[in-house]
């Protein structure tokens, strides 16, 4: 049955007259009186019948109408929230995997909620990465490390750079430390290696790594110590005192050139706010 056969019969039934009925749709008296008769017709039954000088639903026209009133409601609701979606395309989001497991969810959470009905796709990539898929439009949106002396994009949180080792390492003074860092284009990694030899103590590199999961499981197996924010320490880790001053870093959102509506402004003062106090009561 063709729903907009079944609204025309639903404005009879509410109207009692067809040449109402064709009004309340916007059609002429002689298209109305057709879809009904091409309606009976499809259906096999008469929908109406005469009473006196009036036409009223028959005896199946009752029946219909029930169902009639079903089918156009679910019509409506479906139609209702398959248009949330329209043009709407995915927000392409990078994040470095350091930022997965504090700063990624909040943020999602916070555009979540704003719009129930967006979709993002989340590219894990170092931060220098992300700066030149930024610059070539393959994301719309990054989170990154903020470079000192910088006022690159919308503060998130600020995260204290901290040594880690695992539960079970000890240190042999015979022996040069050995290090699991990020890459070298990481703020950790230089002022590590710095401190560390300003200090006198030998140290051997063992492994740079450009995720925080690698470095983690290095750490963590006892084979070296690291140096990461302390928003990437997981708990099976010890956060090390005693050791050379690591930097703080600001963790930011920077927005492409060509800005996606799920970032307006009032979207992106929203985010930061929300961002900052959940990250504080973590």
């Amino acid at each position: 049955m063709d729903i907009d056969a079944l609204r025309s019969f639903l404005a009879f039934a509410e109207t009692g007259s067809f040449t109402r009925a064709a009004k309340q749709i916007n059609r002429t008296q002689s298209a109305f009186s057709a879809q009904m008769r091409k309606l009976e017709a499809e259906l096999s039954v008469n929908l109406f019948e005469k009473s006196g000088r009036n036409l009223v639903l028959s005896e199946a026209g009752l029946a219909l109408r029930t169902h009639a009133e079903q089918l156009v409601a679910m019509h409506n609701h479906a139609l209702k929230q398959v248009k949330r979606y329209e043009g709407k395309r995915p927000l392409r989001l990078g994040c470095p995997e350091d930022y997965n497991d504090i700063i990624l969810p909040q943020v999602i959470r916070v555009l979540s909620q704003a719009d129930p009905t967006c979709s993002i796709q989340v590219f894990s990539e170092p931060s220098i990465t992300l700066r030149a898929w930024l610059d070539e439009g393959k994301i719309d949106a990054a989170i990154l490390t903020r470079p000192p002396d910088s006022e690159e994009g919308h503060w998130l949180a600020s995260d204290q750079g901290v040594w880690i080792a695992g539960k079970t390492f000890t240190f042999d003074d015979t022996q040069p430390v050995p290090l699991a860092l990020f890459q070298s284009d990481c703020k950790y990694h230089a002022a590590a290696i710095n401190g560390l030899t300003k200090r006198g103590t030998p140290y051997r590199l063992l492994a740079c790594c450009n995720t925080a999961s690698a470095q983690r499981a290095l750490v963590r197996e006892g084979m070296a110590i690291g140096a990461m924010g302390r928003l990437s320490v997981t708990d099976d880790l010890n956060i090390l005192d005693n050791m050379p001053a690591l930097p703080a870093v600001d963790i930011v959102l920077v927005c492409g050139v060509q800005p996606h509506p799920l970032l307006d402004q009032t979207s992106i003062e929203h985010l930061t706010q929300r961002t900052a106090n959940e990250t504080e009561r973590n």
